[in-house]
């Protein structure tokens, strides 16, 4: 993809001390702080976090407080599809199988430059919603641009998609080069990693070659793993729709496989720098086997909810000591990335508190994707990524039920020290 790209830093040594203060921070690691403040040095680090009376005002800071709000670390969306943003409304199938064909017609409809510029309105439309950190996948690259000529903070993983063994080495090579592309493009702070889509989208050698660029390039992996009951029929007895369609174009099934997780673990993709998406059908071996590997895992209950795959078990992921983050997937799917949103949703699954919830939104998502030694928490040396919440509507309820309240909103938004969302002003 062609496109003029104009990166913008987030560390500029130019700008003042920042200092945000409210009622409560919460700091996603040590307890909340009443009457808190942060300090935000001029490269966009966290310099001080603390009781305000204890967090310095230096001469000529940029003082800003907040009433009536929460402090807290920027909201990470750990999974997403931001170059589907101009698809919203657009397909409405209630079966998982005629849905993905419906997506796949319809981005075969646009333009390549469209990708790009709803790309861009999703960044903004994430900042929006208090989110700083973003873990996108897609076929056309087009997050990476859009995240480093707008200054945002993210993965990316580039998918890679055939069922056809003897299509496989030609779409490996435009895929290598693509990737390659596209990490010569990224601003820095946007990292490109790889992801075979699924099981029943990329035939196992697809697999194997992506997995073993990913070796040789040190990229982070993703791939869906687990998502519905046809993608588990496929895997286990050759049966449902995916199967049908292979057939139908002659292709050999994969040899079947206890699971879906156990498909992935046979590939060689679960490890420590893998994200599993949406991993809703899993019983205890799979999920025993998830921890064995190191993988992380990435939840949408929205999305698993909207196209009839089940709650997923987020608390006993989590309990299995599984490494989670929360997502919104696309806008096709939940018809929004608000991941405080996201995070009511999973409070209403078995065994998860607004405190659990919160933390899969911040420094649990940050882990699950590598990235808890710069982002996730309010700690200095890490990046000033923030969101601030108002709680002012809220009745009842204090720090994360009050941050997950349905009349809360999003204050603001800052990126790396930067302020990207204002209130009602919109993105900055």
């Amino acid at each position: 993809m062609q496109t003029r790209t104009r990166r913008i830093s987030t560390n500029s040594p130019r700008r003042p001390h920042l200092r945000l203060s409210a009622p409560l921070v919460w700091p996603a690691v040590g307890p909340p702080i009443h009457d808190g403040a942060v300090l935000v040095g001029p490269t966009g680090m966290i310099d001080e976090v603390g009781p305000a009376d204890a967090v310095p005002s230096p001469p000529g800071a940029d003082l800003r407080t907040f009433e009536s709000c929460v402090l807290l670390p920027g909201l990470i969306n750990a999974h997403t599809h931001l170059e589907l943003h101009g698809l919203r409304g657009k397909v409405e199938e209630a079966d998982f199988f005629d849905w993905i064909r419906g997506i796949k017609v319809a981005k075969e409809e646009l333009p390549k430059e469209a990708f790009v510029e709803a790309a861009r309105g999703g960044v903004r439309d994430t900042w929006r919603w208090g989110v700083t950190t973003v873990a996108d996948t897609g076929t056309s690259g087009a997050t990476v641009y859009a995240l480093s000529e707008l200054g945002g903070h993210g993965v990316y993983y580039h998918e890679a998609i055939t069922p056809d063994p003897s299509a496989v080495e030609a779409v490996f090579a435009n895929f290598e080069v693509q990737v390659g592309v596209l990490r010569d493009v990224a601003g820095a702070d946007v990292s490109v990693g790889v992801s075979p889509h699924a099981p029943y989208s990329a035939h196992e050698d697809l697999y194997r070659r992506v997995i073993d660029l990913a070796d040789r390039a040190s990229l982070p992996l993703a791939g869906h793993v687990a998502e519905s009951s046809a993608e588990t029929a496929f895997v286990t007895q050759g049966q449902g729709p995916f199967a049908d369609l292979w057939r139908s174009r002659g292709l050999d099934l994969p040899t079947p496989r206890r699971s879906p997780v156990q498909f992935a673990a046979d590939q060689g993709i679960l490890r420590p720098e893998m994200l599993a998406i949406h991993t809703v059908q899993v019983d205890d071996e799979d999920m025993a086997l998830l921890a064995a590997h190191g993988a992380a895992v990435v939840s949408c209950p929205r999305s698993n909810i909207r196209h009839g795959h089940g709650p997923p078990p987020l608390a006993r992921l989590v309990d299995a000591g599984i490494r989670v983050g929360l997502g919104t997937d696309s806008i096709v799917s939940v018809g929004s990335v608000d991941m405080l949103a996201e995070a009511r949703a999973a409070c209403a699954l078995e065994g998860v508190t607004p405190e659990i919830a919160l933390h899969l939104l911040t420094i649990g998502a940050a882990s699950a994707l590598g990235l808890d030694q710069s982002t996730g928490a309010l700690v200095p040396g890490l990046r000033a990524d923030l969101c601030v919440v108002d709680v002012a509507e809220v009745s009842a309820g204090d720090g994360a039920e009050a941050v997950l309240h349905e009349r809360a909103r999003v204050a603001a938004t800052v990126v790396g020290g930067r302020f990207v969302y204002w209130g009602s002003s919109g993105v900055v």
